[in-house]
């Protein structure tokens, strides 16, 4: 890129005390062939030295610039630098993860094709290896099967589809929905959320080109905001829209605490369950939050109602749909799932 020359791509990248690993991130973004691109790094209120480090590595790189904020949190850090940014294009990069060579140029590639598009993300591998166990290896499992628009909406409802700093935002889209919101709620779901309200897809390169390191104080994992109930309340007003938009009963597949805990807070945004579908003979019968415990065979055609499919057990997900796939019922016209 020359001076004064307008980027293709804008690179949105916070951070804060990641002296170790922010050069090898910057290298990976200046390392990407075949675009156009400006990182805007924003410094948010790191003490280890890191500032330090990114204004000397800005004296050797002029498509990278700094900015310095003391503290602000990451959605307010990455609001400044979309404003900042001069690009239609704005890409997420973390500070301790690495693009692959080609990330980028194939991204723009495919946006370019796909109007309608408001985010595109790409498979990751999370690493190092040994800390990527459990619960996290399933959902990066999970999250890299999703590919095309029609898989993210649907399963936009179980968890969050996209890894965040694999993402190119259209910038229109972004803008038109507001940005980067703070508050107490994980910054990125919030925005895929009100991204696929508006009507704007989102989507996955069936291709791995970020390495998303893992480590014990990693936000994700320490942050309040990035907790189980934050990610429910977020999704409630969402979900609850989009089964009020049918205009049918709504049935809750799942009369555990997870099943109670998101139809709690449907009730909250005007959507209330009428019945409770489950497969365990001690709850049949029975009632939760007001709404009787039914069997499945009470379901009734496709059609006739909505369906929320909300069971924590793990596989239990995959053996619902399984059966109402065979019933005749269609994922995302009669039945969404949640959890």
């Amino acid at each position: 890129m020359t001076d004064g020359a307008a980027p293709r791509l804008s690179v949105l990248l916070p951070c804060r005390d990641a002296h170790e690993t922010i050069e090898e991130a910057i290298d990976s973004v200046l390392a990407q062939r075949g675009v156009a691109l400006e990182v805007i790094t924003v410094d948010d209120g790191s003490s280890d030295g890191s500032t330090a480090l990114l204004r000397a590595l800005a004296a050797r790189h002029r498509a990278l610039r700094v900015l310095r904020t003391d503290g602000v949190g990451i959605a307010s850090a990455l609001a400044l630098a979309a404003r900042e940014a001069r690009a239609d294009l704005l890409a997420r990069m973390d500070a301790d993860d690495v693009s692959l060579p080609e990330r980028f140029a194939r991204q723009v590639e495919h946006l370019d094709g796909a109007p309608r598009l408001g985010a595109l993300g790409t498979r990751v591998s999370a690493f190092p290896e040994g800390d990527v166990q459990g619960g996290l290896r399933r959902y990066v499992r999970w999250q890299n099967g999703l590919l095309d628009a029609a898989a993210h909406r649907a399963q936009l409802f179980v968890e969050s589809p996209l890894c965040h700093p694999s993402v190119v935002l259209r910038r229109a889209a972004y803008e038109a929905v507001g940005g980067y919101r703070s508050g107490p709620f994980p910054e990125d779901y919030d925005l895929w959320l009100r991204l696929d309200a508006a009507g704007y897809g989102l989507a996955k390169l069936d291709a791995t080109l970020l390495r998303w390191r893992h480590h014990a104080t990693r936000a994700t994992l320490t942050d309040p905001r990035y907790a189980r109930a934050r990610f429910t309340e977020l999704k409630a007003a969402h979900l609850a829209r989009r089964v009020r938009g049918l205009g049918r009963p709504l049935d809750l597949w799942g009369a555990g605490q997870t099943g109670k805990r998101l139809a709690r807070e449907l009730e909250r945004h005007g959507a209330r369950v009428q019945r409770f579908i489950d497969i365990d003979p001690r709850k049949i019968g029975r009632s939760a939050r007001g709404a009787p415990i039914v069997a499945p065979d009470a379901l009734g055609a496709a059609g006739e109602r909505t369906l929320v499919v909300a069971v924590g057990a793990r596989g239990a997900r995959d053996l619902v749909r399984g059966e109402l796939d065979e019933r005749g019922h269609v994922e995302g016209r009669d039945y969404l799932c949640a959890a």
